[in-house]
């Protein structure tokens, strides 16, 4: 629909997915006994705190949560619902970002705003919040998690001992982590699987990245990646190193192709490893805090996640990762949704919870 009325020259695209989005996922309940909730700012970038009110007989846990929509949509509103569930039943103070958005904001500022947020909650955690600073994690769904786990390298890499505080963990919901190949098995077994089309994973990028959304179809060939790129990708995107369950479902090896330059100049920027974390060298990925993954059978961001499991498990970075094998793409937003809801939603929000308690 989007698409149709963008093309008509109703509406753009990009501001029609918001205002969907916003009427269909934004949270209308009143706030739940058991939980604070304020609306503040940290460091300039709006933010949504939760506060469980239940007694602690110490300082509480931290969660600083990035909400999805392909960094072109989604908001503090739409994410309410779940940080609320995480905050209750893990009795951790959550910390919603609303960063800004692209195409009217680009890379890297959505992750400037989250950097910003993030360390400025980190400072003021015990004072303020009563939140141990070494116990706060931080994590989000799809484009969320994405920049959850670059904000976790980019830490990383500035981080001093004694100097700067940095996230205990990183908790990855069905988390974008690449963008050097939309043909692994996970996109074509569920390309056409709703809510995340693999034909949008490139439009977002190229959102995120440009605002641009001609190159879409060399983006899903894999026109924009230089052979020696392919080349050093490939150990990282072997679907040979997936559980074999994963492949019966069946996939195609494809063909490698000539790259065009001129695209690859246009997203280059995106196979840095603070857009497809992924991709990072081991020095920068074996810095990073342990780590909570979770993938959607039916999702073609799966293979990634298990993808970025692996590296850090042969990195010996700790990290648990879970498949929900009846889930897609998106299945916390439609936790407790009326006619909307999915059970499968609740158990895998529960995973999340069992997670943060360990914290």
């Amino acid at each position: 629909m989007g698409r149709i009325l963008d093309r008509l020259g109703l509406c753009s695209q990009v501001r029609f997915t918001r205002w969907a989005t916003g009427l269909i996922m934004a949270s209308r309940r009143p706030v739940p006994e058991g939980l604070r909730i304020k609306d503040l700012t940290f460091a300039e970038v709006p933010v949504r705190v939760y506060e469980p009110t239940a007694p602690s007989s110490g300082k509480r846990r931290g969660l600083v949560y990035f909400h999805g929509g392909g960094w072109v949509s989604g908001s503090i509103d739409t994410s309410d619902e779940v940080c609320r569930y995480i905050a209750i039943k893990s009795e951790t103070t959550v910390v919603s970002v609303g960063y800004r958005l692209a195409p009217e904001h680009r890379y890297p500022t959505q992750l400037d705003d989250c950097e910003a947020a993030t360390c400025h909650f980190l400072s003021v955690a015990a004072d303020s919040f009563g939140v141990d600073p070494c116990r706060v994690a931080v994590g989000g769904d799809s484009a969320g998690g994405n920049l959850a786990a670059a904000l976790c390298q980019r830490l990383a890499g500035r981080h001093q001992p004694g100097h700067l505080l940095a996230p205990c963990a990183q908790v990855l919901i069905y988390p974008a982590l690449q963008m050097a190949d939309f043909n692994l098995p996970s996109y074509q077994q569920n390309g056409t699987v709703p809510i995340l089309l693999r034909a949008r994973v490139a439009f977002y990028f190229l959102q995120y990245l440009c605002g641009e959304a001609y190159a879409c179809p060399e983006l899903l060939d894999g026109l924009h990646v230089p052979a020696e790129l392919k080349l050093r990708y490939g150990r990282w995107l072997d679907p040979n190193d997936l559980p074999a369950e994963i492949k019966a479902r069946g996939f195609e090896r494809q063909t490698p192709s000539e790259h065009d330059g001129e695209v690859y100049h246009l997203v280059k920027a995106g196979l840095s490893a603070e857009v497809s974390p992924l991709l990072a060298d081991d020095a920068a990925l074996s810095a990073v805090p342990p780590a909570f993954v979770l993938t959607c059978e039916y999702d073609v961001l799966r293979d990634e996640g298990i993808f970025y499991t692996r590296r850090l498990e042969q990195l010996g970075v700790p990290v648990t990762w879970h498949n929900a094998p009846d889930s897609f793409h998106g299945v916390i937003n439609f936790y407790n949704r009326g006619w909307l809801s999915f059970a499968s939603a609740e158990r895998v929000l529960e995973r999340v919870v069992d997670y943060v308690k360990t914290l």
